[in-house]
């Protein structure tokens, strides 16, 4: 039996549509931060493997909200890994400093500069230490026809309005949670305690955030224009990474996943409207 959590979320949500026999699992039906209930619920319901796409993502929140984001972050992962299945746990480029100048591959050194990236790392570190078999997956600017994400407000502002601004000087790669989730699917019958550890999945392809708003408006058919800015001219609580490309040879090699480009991608999210 598979077990998605955070069920209800843009990963979750495509993954329910693939995975139809799942236990899809929220906050109301399974509280991640409370071990005791993740043992019972696991071993009631005959849980195989548990695909966590449950995460505190609210980043400049995070800063002040430090506590919640353990929990949810930390805690939760670790019950999780704990509780005998094998995982799947889904990670975060913002792991990294943002610091480097060509794509960041599973093994290299992480250095996150926000709350929120800390409590993800610590996730990872989480999962590994107490999961028998466990594959960690890291992705980054995460999107889909569900939720609030990026190519929503874009639609939504580029409907609005003649011009947005948006900046141009964090550059990695949008990714279309459907494609993420074709990836798992693919995945979970290979997982195996020879193949646990780190990987990376995004889109192929790389961009700033400037040309993914621009691509948006194209192939949405909206007229705004879009002005790039310097992230200096948008200030947010957190930092963010400013290069979070992640290399995926890793997750292609071991099972064999192809990847769209990112155009392509947010094509297919786009048919979902």
């Amino acid at each position: 039996m598979y077990l998605i959590t955070g069920a209800r979320g843009q990963l979750g949500t495509e993954l329910a549509k693939l995975l139809p026999d799942a236990i899809c699992a929220d906050i109301d039906i399974l509280d991640i931060t409370d071990g005791v209930a993740v043992e019972k619920f696991v071993r009631e319901n005959n849980v195989d493997v548990i695909i966590n796409c449950a995460a505190y993502t609210a980043v400049d929140k995070a800063e002040t909200d430090v506590e919640l984001a353990k929990k949810i972050n930390i805690d939760g992962p670790r019950n999780l890994a704990k509780s005998g299945a094998k995982i799947i746990h889904i990670s975060t480029d913002y792991v990294f400093d943002g610091c480097g100048h060509q794509p960041y591959k599973p093994d290299d050194e992480t250095n996150p500069v926000s709350v929120y990236g800390k409590t993800k790392r610590a996730g990872e570190l989480a999962v590994l230490e107490n999961a028998d078999c466990a594959v960690i997956i890291r992705t980054a600017w995460l999107y889909s026809a569900h939720g609030n994400n990026f190519v929503k407000t874009m639609r939504r502002l580029g409907a609005e309005k003649e011009s947005i601004n948006v900046v141009a000087d964090q550059i990695g790669t949008p990714t279309f949670a459907g494609d993420l989730a074709a990836a798992i699917v693919q995945i979970i019958p290979q997982m195996s305690k020879e193949k646990s550890g780190i990987y990376h999945f995004t889109n192929e392809g790389v961009c700033s955030w400037y040309d993914f708003a621009t691509e948006i408006m194209a192939q949405s058919g909206l007229a705004c224009v879009v002005n790039p800015i310097k992230s200096i001219q948008y200030p947010t609580p957190a930092a963010r990474p400013f290069y979070s490309v992640l290399d995926k040879d890793k997750i292609k090699q071991e099972f064999g996943i192809k990847i769209n480009h990112w155009k392509k991608g947010l094509e297919e999210c786009l048919k979902q409207f």
